[in-house]
């Protein structure tokens, strides 16, 4: 209904705001552009192949697969990783009973990490590789494309979203349990706060569509949520546990308690910032304690990965990988990453093999022995045979962009090499020179951290793979749906986000 938000501004209905943004071109659900290349990736030495095991047996005995999102959290920010005064013993447990993903990959920010993820398909397929999904977007993920818990779902599972979303909101069509969740609670932005639970002024916390007023710090509460459905799950069927937390994901705000922990660490945001990834540490070690609570441990594959690099800016650390969150460096797209499977996966081993998010949606599907359906063609690949007998997949073309704070930025990886294309975006004004593209070449398996650039001893290595990258991205012009960062004029916010969305 109509009235005034907490700053006294008009607030509009969810449908005044639906038909002019509509009006105003932006589309309600993303238009598909035509078909892009394949992603893939490089090679690298093997870890030593896991036992066989038979994934046979009645429903109650197949695979449960608990899929985890860390968002924002930086390289050097896991212990295991021993860089940083950061404490995540549960996760270092994991890692060390499990096999370390030492070369995964995913997009530069947010929304198009989560869409490669729930599709197994390029974003630059459906309009959402440049950017993330604001507020006021009313697109999102389109519908032909089948995502990965309907796939669980069709094949019996229960299937479980706790968590953020972030990948469309304005219409029921786009929301969690529309798109193959059995069970949503959690929040469809991009961000809030964590005691709040508020975005833009107004409540962004929900079970199955209905606004939930509690206290709580929102780390700890989906902790809490995900233990409950595995404590009371119907134990005669599988389930897949989708858990995207939004820690280390600004605003930066943790427990006092945590952040007491950290008081060696002067700079106030790092110290918030690692009592951030600490909390969701303890998250991660509460649900691994109740999936061995309740018998599931031994039969159940945890895949663990961020979904981009940290944010400097904000407290996290992606060192001595190159910069961070909203570029196509190493900081910015090469993340955190384990499996954790016992007698299917090598224990306590580092993979090299060259993994995206794009490979996650067939990968769990061989994991599980469950069939894709009516699937569209997958852009990742299946990792599975790879990770369990330790031998490399050699990857073809991989291709990364993002169109945020000022610039475009791609990125290609092929055989060897690595090309970086980096351009101001354009001033509007009339007659302003159009900005220079600037190369940036690496061969990366030699010089991960990017420090040796080598685009100008290698002209005809940089024209070939600048090409590509052309012919990757003309494949869906003119790019992403456009969507203002900043809030458009007539956009008010709903009263509560979880009832914004129309029939």
């Amino acid at each position: 209904m109509s009235g005034k938000d907490e700053n006294g501004n008009q607030r509009m209905t969810r449908r005044e705001w639906l038909t002019g943004a509509t009006a105003a071109g932006i589309s309600l659900l993303a238009q598909r552009p035509v078909a892009a290349d394949a992603l893939t990736g490089n090679q690298g030495t093997a870890p030593q192949p896991a036992p066989a095991r038979r994934q046979n047996g009645p429903p109650s005995a197949r695979l449960n697969v608990v899929y985890i999102m860390p968002d924002d959290l930086g390289w050097a920010d896991v212990g295991y990783h021993h860089l940083s005064e950061i404490r995540t013993p549960n996760i270092d447990r994991l890692v060390s009973q499990g096999l370390e993903l030492d070369r995964f990959y995913g997009c530069p920010v947010c929304s198009p990490s989560r869409a490669c993820a729930m599709t197994g398909r390029s974003p630059m397929r459906y309009g959402m590789i440049y950017e993330v999904v604001r507020p006021w977007a009313t697109h999102g993920i389109p519908l032909d494309e089948r995502l990965l818990p309907q796939a669980f779902q069709d094949a019996g599972y229960q299937t479980w979203m706790v968590g953020k979303w972030h990948l469309g909101l304005w219409n029921k069509k786009l929301v969690p349990n529309a798109r193959g969740f059995d069970h949503f609670y959690g929040f469809v932005q991009g961000a809030i706060n964590y005691f709040k639970h508020t975005r833009e002024g107004s409540v962004d916390w929900q079970r199955n569509g209905k606004t939930v007023i509690e206290p709580g710090y929102s780390t700890d509460l989906l902790a809490a949520e995900a233990v409950r459905l595995i404590e009371q799950r119907d134990r005669s069927r599988p389930f897949f546990l989708y858990l995207p937390f939004n820690a280390p994901h600004q605003p930066l705000m943790a427990p006092q308690r945590l952040i007491r922990t950290y008081a060696d660490i002067a700079d106030l945001k790092r110290r918030t910032y690692a009592a951030m990834v600490t909390s969701l540490d303890e998250g991660v070690g509460r649900v691994k304690e109740a999936l061995d609570r309740t018998g599931a441990g031994d039969n159940t594959l945890i895949i663990f990965h961020g979904d981009n690099g940290g944010q400097t800016k904000k407290g996290a650390v992606n060192l001595p990988l190159r910069a961070g969150k909203s570029t196509v460096f190493e900081g910015g797209i090469r993340v955190p990453a384990f499996a954790h499977a016992p007698g299917l996966l090598p224990a306590g081993q580092k993979s090299p093999q060259v993994m995206t998010n794009l490979d996650v949606f067939p990968t769990l599907m061989a994991a599980a022995g469950v069939q894709p359906g009516n699937q569209l063609a997958f852009d990742g690949r299946n990792i599975w045979p790879a990770l369990r007998s330790g031998e490399i997949v050699q990857r073809e073309d991989l291709f990364f962009a993002i169109g945020e704070r000022g610039y475009w930025r791609h990125a290609v990886f092929h055989g060897p090499w690595k090309l970086v294309l980096e351009k101001k975006q354009a001033d509007f004004r009339e007659n302003a020179p159009d900005p220079p593209e600037i190369p940036m070449l690496f061969r990366i398996a030699e010089d991960p951290y990017e420090r040796n650039d080598l685009a100008g001893a290698h002209p005809e290595v940089v024209r070939d793979l600048t090409a590509k990258i052309r012919a990757w991205c003309n494949l869906s012009p003119p790019g992403d749906i456009p969507v203002s960062s900043k809030r458009p004029p007539g956009f008010v916010v709903p009263e509560e986000w979880a009832h914004c969305a129309i029939p």
